[in-house]
């Protein structure tokens, strides 16, 4: 009962972090119908700058200046790229994503090497331990701020005038022009919030129990994918239940890969695909997404 506890725990706090990411990609499917693939670089950038710069200007920082930067980046690509291929087919945009996700990689890569780079939390690798149940003190806090980050976005989504428009956005994008909302202001503020939220996870998916920040912490992200399929593209409720959902699989799996051991070993990276798959064999449109109809 322990070791289940302790993986729950555990799984919840890396579904946290899924779900930080996998909200990403909603927010931006919702207000520009762009299946974005480059929160793996965003979240990496931002790990990156934090762990460059928190030596010379501290923690706190730092931790500011991989968010804005990260949200730069994202803001320059929706400006520069996605704006001006606004109604080019899904699978171009989607292409185009790829492709700088892959450039940015690449550039961060080099610049990274084979160095395992610290982000410098102050609580390194402590512990909390609730009865004979611990976790790092990292993943605890990264429950904590996803809960409260997610909180504050539904908040927003629903009473703010962004959020509000969003939505008008997400459910009739030439009704909601017609009606005076800027699509383009919508969009960017949608990449940027992403951006935060991928600079966010980037932040405790580098910290204990991962060693630091090497290139493969952007494959974090591609976990987070099925989590965000598997509640639906089109629902930010479905991408927390997602990411919670997904981050739970992967540490039984990994916990109780011994007991799995005619499935193989290094089964863990590919439970959120199985997963995702089951799901959507019985809900094609995820948990909590949008089932179109077409009449005939």
């Amino acid at each position: 009962m322990t070791q289940f506890l302790s993986l729950l725990l555990n799984g919840l706090s890396l579904g946290a972090i899924y779900a930080l990411i996998a909200l990403g990609f909603v927010i931006i499917y919702k207000a520009s119908e762009v299946v974005t693939f480059m929160q793996g670089s965003l979240l990496l950038l931002g790990a990156y700058v934090i762990a460059a710069t928190n030596e010379d200007l501290g923690f706190a920082l730092a931790v500011v200046l991989g968010l804005l930067v990260t949200v730069i980046g994202a803001v320059l690509m929706e400006r520069l790229v996605i704006s001006r291929l606004r109604g080019a087919p899904v699978i171009s945009l989607a292409i185009v994503t790829i492709g700088a996700d892959l450039i940015l990689l690449t550039e961060l890569t080099r610049r990274i090497g084979s160095d395992i780079l610290s982000v410098g939390q102050p609580w390194g690798g402590d512990t909390v331990s609730f009865g004979d149940v611990g976790i790092a003190t990292n993943r605890l806090l990264a429950i904590v701020v996803a809960g409260v980050l997610i909180g504050a976005f539904f908040v927003a989504f629903k009473y703010s005038s962004w959020g509000i428009a969003m939505r008008a956005a997400a459910e009739d994008g030439e009704a909601a022009a017609l009606m005076g909302i800027r699509l383009g202001r919508v969009s960017m503020g949608a990449w940027g919030v992403a951006g935060v939220l991928a600079a966010t996870a980037g932040l405790f998916a580098t910290g204990s129990p991962t060693p630091g920040v090497t290139p493969s912490v952007a494959l974090v992200a591609l976990a987070a994918i099925p989590a965000a399929i598997l509640g639906g593209l089109d629902s930010t409720g479905g991408a927390l239940v997602g990411g919670l959902v997904i981050g739970i699989a992967v540490s039984m799996a990994s916990g109780y890969q011994d007991n799995l051991e005619f499935l193989g070993r290094g089964f863990g990276p590919v439970v959120p695909y199985l997963v995702m798959l089951l799901v959507l064999l019985f809900r094609p449109s995820g948990l909590f997404g949008t089932r179109d109809v077409t009449r005939v």
